[in-house]
């Protein structure tokens, strides 16, 4: 099973924090947010990525590239034959990346089609953005898609309302006032299971394909899209705003996304 994640993108409303790299790699308690959702994934036995690349993309290269050296102690030998020696190991020891350049200008349906040989080899693999957090149950999603047969499952949730919202009557009496409660609605927050059938509905050659408007639509249509619902924290990192609050959530030791941490507690 892979994860492919969709880290193309210009995040120009957070332009504090993207103008010099990819919004994945804006930092969430001295990680990037790309960190985070990989470890989730990671924690449900997910560890084959394939990252879709665009915007600012060497820097997520680089990332990898200096992984091993920028966390670990290392001794290293100078000279033609340069030699490293890696004195410790981290928890990222299983991870498999791919890094796919997908365009500077794709969109998302673009993005994942140009990854289609990566995942040649799975019957069926995740898609999700690379700034959303969450403390889905990635083996409950899994075991929902099984169940139903169709071709695509895409996770939704109900989001809080950003203001109280008042009932007002005719003679305007508020009979009823609650603040930020959960709208009725479901939006989607990524972490979309696809069956390998899903690049017929992705037309070759096409960048412009967007995936929520054109695939996930037709889908629909076609009887093939079905939901998983998830009741607990989701979060987007869309703007400077929102980059704040994610930091001040996990300095204060109580981030409900750090699932790969509770096993240990």
């Amino acid at each position: 099973m892979k994860a492919v994640i969709l880290c193309g993108g210009q995040g120009t409303r957070l332009r504090e924090e993207t103008e010099f790299r990819p919004k994945p790699m804006v930092e969430i308690g001295g990680r990037p947010i790309l960190w985070h959702i990989m470890k989730l994934f990671n924690h449900h036995n997910v560890s084959d990525f394939v990252l879709c690349l665009g915007y600012r993309g060497t820097l997520i290269k680089e990332y990898f590239l200096s992984y091993e050296a920028m966390n670990n102690d290392f001794s290293i030998t100078l000279g033609q034959q340069q030699q490293i020696q890696f004195h410790d190991t981290h928890r990222e020891q299983d991870f498999r990346v791919t890094l796919a350049d997908t365009g500077p200008n794709s969109m998302t349906g673009g993005r994942v089609r140009r990854i289609e040989r990566y995942v040649q080899d799975d019957d069926r693999f995740i898609v999700t953005y690379g700034d959303g957090l969450a403390d889905i149950d990635i083996n409950a999603l899994l075991e929902f898609h099984k169940s139903h047969g169709k071709l695509a499952t895409v996770s939704t949730y109900r989001q809080m309302s950003r203001f109280g919202v008042l009932e007002v009557g005719c003679d305007d009496q508020v009979s009823r006032f609650d603040e930020k409660p959960k709208m009725d609605g479901w939006i989607n927050i990524g972490f979309i299971v696809f069956e390998r059938a899903i690049f017929d509905y992705l037309r070759p050659g096409s960048d412009a394909t967007i995936l929520e408007q054109e695939t996930l639509r037709q889908l629909a249509r076609d009887g093939e899209l079905k939901a998983f619902r998830h009741e607990g924290f989701f979060f987007a990192m869309d703007t400077y705003r929102e980059y704040l609050h994610l930091n001040e959530v996990w300095n204060s030791g109580k981030a409900p996304w750090k699932v790969w941490e509770r096993q240990n507690t």
